[in-house]
């Protein structure tokens, strides 16, 4: 098993997209998965609700398409897939049961794979050949786990009961894809969700079983819309979108921060102006909030919406606003990091193989699968979310960045015993 994974690993960091762009990355899943015969796939709108789309670039996706028909990718697959991305591996027993699912995200970052030879990935002959694209999060990893996972399914049929999703999720960076899964319905009838992450804070040999303090976020696009006119000769007849952002941009800054928790904000980006003799007809920010609880995030989002209509009507010109990613803070179910904590004590290959079993762990960041979670949990069934830990060469979405593959095995293994637990 473990030169089977490593080889789907390094298959897909070979051809890694960015987010509602992994058409070739869906459609090798999909591919796969199809081998197996015993899964039914749920692609388009059985598993993504396309009113929740963000941060999607409609010419980059018809740009991917072609680029996954170029690299191999099945034709028909492509079609049948038409311009989203992800896909779900519902495996149905036929026999009552418990309905799980378990999330892989399947994007990649938007980073230039170092070309360092030192590099295993450049040594080894799987380094990205999508340039300014890699998968320097561990993605690849997500979905070797998933196939492997699929595999096992596939081999056991006859023990497991009740119905397993598989969910493929797309455009995990920048928390863009969680929200579309999470209200197209795919997980309303789930008892269980799992998710999980390799690396990050926890090193090969442990594993976290309910990471703390991931944070909420909003990123937003807000979009100022002027009028040009000659900077010298007619300046009063323009409209100048240029300095209604820089005037949101130092207002945005000076939010005071919430009391009850640790709130941010940062504008990562602006973007005005066509030359120096012409006053600015448009102008964009990219904007990122976080907050420690739902409540502080909004108060930082209207704040930001608020400042953007006003600095809009005090320069004249208008304003769009855009939510392009979320995310929430997690609380895993206490019955389902409790499964988790005896099945690594009880279990001898598992102890072997996660010899130090952390509690819990500062996670510091945001992930859209705590939208998958908090959806799971308001339909009345349980999720949690766990570190898988893999050393690794660089920091996550560095251009070096290379994982330990032993990982693989070991999540398989845990996934395995986990199905093996909750559905014989």
């Amino acid at each position: 098993m473990k030169e089977c994974l490593s080889r789907l690993r390094r298959e897909f960091h070979a051809y890694p997209e960015a987010g509602w762009e992994e058409f070739y990355t869906t459609a090798k899943i999909i591919e796969y998965v199809k081998e197996l015969d015993c899964f039914e796939i749920l692609t388009q709108k059985e598993c993504i609700n396309e009113s929740f789309l963000r941060g999607r670039d409609v010419d980059a996706v018809k740009a991917s398409r072609q680029m996954a028909l170029k690299n191999g990718a099945k034709e028909e697959i492509i079609d049948a897939l038409g311009e989203i991305t992800g896909c779900v591996c519902v495996f149905d027993s036929g026999r009552a049961g418990a309905s799980i699912g378990l999330r892989f995200d399947i994007d990649c970052v938007c980073v230039s794979e170092s070309k360092n030879p030192s590099h295993a990935p450049q040594k080894l002959g799987f380094a990205s050949k999508n340039e300014g694209r890699m998968h320097s999060c561990g993605h690849d990893g997500h979905i070797s786990i998933g196939l492997g996972v699929a595999k096992f399914i596939s081999q056991n049929k006859h023990l497991l009961n009740g119905k397993i999703k598989l969910i493929f999720q797309p455009a995990e960076e920048g928390v863009r894809g969680g929200a579309a899964v999470a209200n197209s319905g795919v997980l309303d009838d789930l008892d269980y969700l799992m998710a999980c992450h390799i690396g990050f804070c926890a090193k090969s040999g442990e594993i976290v079983i309910n990471p703390t303090n991931f944070l909420c976020t909003s990123k937003v696009d807000v979009k100022f819309k002027g009028l040009a006119s000659h900077a010298g000769a007619s300046p009063n007849e323009g409209k100048n979108a240029l300095l209604a952002a820089c005037f949101a941009v130092t207002q945005m800054h000076a939010i005071s921060r919430h009391g009850a928790g640790m709130s941010r904000i940062n504008v990562g980006r602006i973007e005005a102006g066509s030359g120096r003799n012409v006053i600015a007809d448009s102008a964009k920010l990219e904007i990122e909030v976080r907050g420690e609880t739902s409540q502080i995030n909004a108060y930082m989002l209207e704040r930001v919406r608020a400042i953007a209509l006003s600095s809009a009507q005090a320069w004249d010109v208008e304003c769009d606003i855009q939510i392009v990613g979320e995310a929430c803070e997690l609380e895993n179910s206490k019955e389902l990091t409790e499964l988790l904590d005896g099945v690594l004590k009880d279990d001898k290959e598992l102890k072997n193989r996660f010899s130090t079993v952390i509690k819990t762990r500062e996670f510091n960041a945001s992930e859209d699968a705590t939208l998958l979670i908090r959806r799971v949990q308001e339909c009345g069934g349980k999720a949690c979310y766990f570190i898988l830990g893999a050393d690794i060469k660089a920091g996550h979405h560095s251009s070096d960045f290379d994982f330990d593959e032993g990982v693989l095995e070991s999540g398989v293994m845990l996934y395995q015993k986990l199905l093996l637990k909750l559905l014989t």
